[in-house]
């Protein structure tokens, strides 16, 4: 098969894509270089490459804010992947950046993410030498773990906007910005409608402010927050001063409620001591692990083949590997 699909499509875009866009002919490229695919552009097969690798299955079984939610309405850490890509695109099409980028970027930005979400993230904070960051293991899955250890060998621009979605430096794209502020939107708003189905929270105590300015319902919000960045423009990503005031006011409120909240949090303090026991134990003993990650730890020492091994636990693994370990097991008989 010739490339006429794919130069097409990369003509579409020169044609439709703002100055300020990504267009997939300008990417860096891959550590790795490849042939290209007739039919995708490049940031279309990293997009691909995501969607079908195994720590973004695993997504499914990972908290959000809720450990373990029984309700089937609750977010998991996949369904607010989806619905920071589906932000991400919004915005991205309307300031004609790039798609496929900014959709590659938001599908793989939290693949690194422990179980039992930011409560099992900082558990592995400090457990392991040189602290653990979510982001960052989000890059190192995508580059050393994944497809039997190979790494996806994705786009410099894709690997960037990952590592680069919620603290220190921001991305090199704009593409990779709208990402980080689609998280932004994206976590804020379905925590609030997840804590009210918890009753945690009643929408009467949003403060009032916050819901004159940017509305008194999710959708409302959601809109307000992605059409503030739109008339923004593409030059600079973010929120008009007004509105990131209020959504700042909304970011302090949450955590002064919801995020600390005694009853949604009551199962949090149990995180810690399921993450250290499991530390521990593999740390104790490398042949405990599975052979790659045993390979990884003559490579890269012990500490960092436990850290990848558990950070890549779904929460039910996670709990069923503990329970294996350290709960005792019922007399079966002979």
């Amino acid at each position: 098969m010739d490339e006429t699909v794919r130069l097409h499509t990369q003509q579409i875009e020169q044609l439709a894509l703002c100055k300020y866009a990504c267009p997939s002919a300008a990417s860096r490229g891959r550590m790795r270089p490849e042939p290209e695919c007739p039919l995708r552009t490049c940031f279309q097969r990293d997009r691909d490459r995501i969607v079908h690798c195994k720590s973004f299955r695993r997504l499914k079984q990972k908290t959000q804010v809720f450990l373990s939610p029984e309700g089937d309405h609750y977010r998991t850490r996949l369904t607010h992947t989806l619905e920071v890509a589906q932000i991400a695109r919004t915005i991205a099409r309307a300031l004609r950046l790039n798609e496929d980028l900014t959709e590659a970027i938001a599908l793989g930005h939290d693949l690194g993410h422990t179980p039992f979400g930011h409560a099992g993230e900082r558990a592995l904070d400090a457990l392991c030498p040189g602290g653990f960051k979510h982001y960052l293991q989000s890059v190192r899955v995508v580059q050393r773990l994944e497809k039997q250890f190979q790494g996806l060998n994705l786009t410099w621009e894709v690997l960037n906007g990952i590592a680069c979605h919620t603290r220190g430096r921001w991305p090199a794209t704009r593409e990779g910005c709208v990402v980080r502020y689609a998280d932004r939107i994206a976590y804020m708003n379905h925590d609030i409608e997840d804590a009210v189905t918890a009753g945690v929270l009643h929408p009467s105590a949003l403060p009032p402010r916050v819901v004159q300015v940017l509305g008194g319902t999710k959708s409302r919000r959601i809109y307000t927050l992605i059409a503030d960045m739109v008339a923004h423009g593409p030059e600079t990503i973010g929120f008009s001063p007004a509105i990131e005031e209020q959504y700042n006011a909304l970011h302090s409120f949450m955590y002064a409620t919801v995020y600390v909240d005694p009853v949604a949090k009551r199962e949090e303090q149990k995180v810690e001591k399921v993450m250290e026991e499991l530390f521990g134990w593999f740390c104790a003993d490398a042949s405990r692990l599975p052979a790659d990650y045993q390979r990884i730890a003559e490579k890269e020492g012990v500490p960092r083949a436990v850290t990848d091994y558990i950070s890549g636990m779904s929460d039910a693994f996670a709990i069923r590997t503990f329970e294996r370990l350290f709960v005792p097991q019922k007399w079966q008989g002979i």
